[in-house]
């Protein structure tokens, strides 16, 4: 009885002792044993079984895509201070656990040793507007750098991104000024253009307002011409002669405008002579410059006549041209 409860004990612990060796391993993770300090094996995901106590799990290896945010100060190449932030996606390569967990104590120490070698090496060649512009080429040369130098130790490089670019913040108050500045000049100039084009507009619309105010005049007058050219036809046919027909017209105007000036109530002041007298005298005046007129005509007669030079009625006529010009009556 007493060798049995001696032996319960070693029975537990056996079990405890068999129960050590089992252990399991999560999806995308590698564990690493080692014997007595030396490496034995890799071991997947599943239930795995070790040799108790001689077996040890050394550690565990993440095997999934991990992304590391490395923030880089340095200089551009017209004197501008700027912070980067480049973001490093990586993973551990299958076939090579061995390398990264006995090779390398901390990759995320040497990738960013990497990261920053690299940008402050391409980034002082460029200006601050080029590192926005190329912002892609520094991320490709990042990639190239840690693929070259993390490969070896068994991290693959899946993608570099620059995520943000800083400048000082005087510097982006400058730039923000200067794209004020640039916006303020294309919008004036589009208002500059669009009044340019309101003036254009205006003076093609008042050329064109005069030009048919000059033709509208024109042919009033052409009609005018043509209706005192009827009125002295008919006068003439009752007896009365060139002379006396336009004086009478003018007489007749003279007192229209003054029935049509007394017909308006809302008109300026006019002075014009409209006494029985004075519309006498104007005719008396207009008869009189008609018979001074044909006498001097008549003087001019003879003395073309004893120069042997030919009246103009006896000339042959030239066929009148075409000219643009409309007469003019003043009455």
């Amino acid at each position: 009885m007493s060798g049995f409860i001696i032996l319960i004990p070693i029975l537990i612990i056996g079990v405890f002792v068999l129960l050590s060796g089992i252990f399991t391993v999560r999806q995308q993770t590698a564990a690493i044993i080692e014997r007595f300090g030396k490496f034995q094996s890799i071991r997947n995901s599943g239930l795995q079984f070790k040799i108790p106590v001689f077996d040890r799990i050394a550690g565990r290896i993440n095997l999934k895509i991990q992304q590391l945010d490395v923030i880089v100060e340095t200089k551009t190449k017209d004197d501008v201070f700027v912070r980067l932030k480049i973001s490093v996606q990586f993973k551990v390569i299958t076939t090579k656990v061995y390398d990264a967990f006995y090779k390398l104590e901390n990759p995320h120490d040497q990738i960013t040793s990497y990261v920053f070698d690299v940008v402050r090496a391409e980034v002082p060649k460029m200006k601050l507007d080029d590192v926005f512009e190329r912002k892609d080429d520094i991320a490709i040369a990042v990639k190239m750098e840690l693929n070259d130098a993390m490969l070896d130790y068994g991290y693959d490089i899946i993608k570099t991104l620059v995520t943000d670019i800083d400048p000082d913040v005087q510097v982006k108050a400058a730039m923000n000024r200067i794209n004020a500045s640039e916006r303020e000049k294309v919008a004036a100039e589009y208002e500059a253009e669009a009044e340019r084009i309101k003036i254009v507009a205006k003076a093609r619309a008042e050329a064109e307002s005069k030009r048919l105010q000059g033709q509208g005049i024109a042919d009033q007058r052409r009609e005018i011409a043509r209706g005192l050219e009827e009125s002295v036809d008919v006068l003439n046919n009752v007896g009365i002669n060139s002379q006396e027909a336009s004086a009478l017209i003018v007489v007749t105007q003279h007192y229209d405008t003054l029935q049509s000036i007394g017909e308006e109530t809302n008109t300026n002041l006019i002075l014009l002579p409209n006494s029985p007298q004075a519309g006498s005298d104007m005719l008396n005046n207009m008869i009189a410059s008609f018979v001074a007129s044909n006498k001097i005509g008549e003087e001019m007669k003879k003395q073309n006549a004893a120069k042997g030079i030919e009246p103009k009625s006896k000339r042959k006529r030239r066929p009148p041209q075409d000219t643009n010009d409309d007469p003019d009556i003043i009455v």
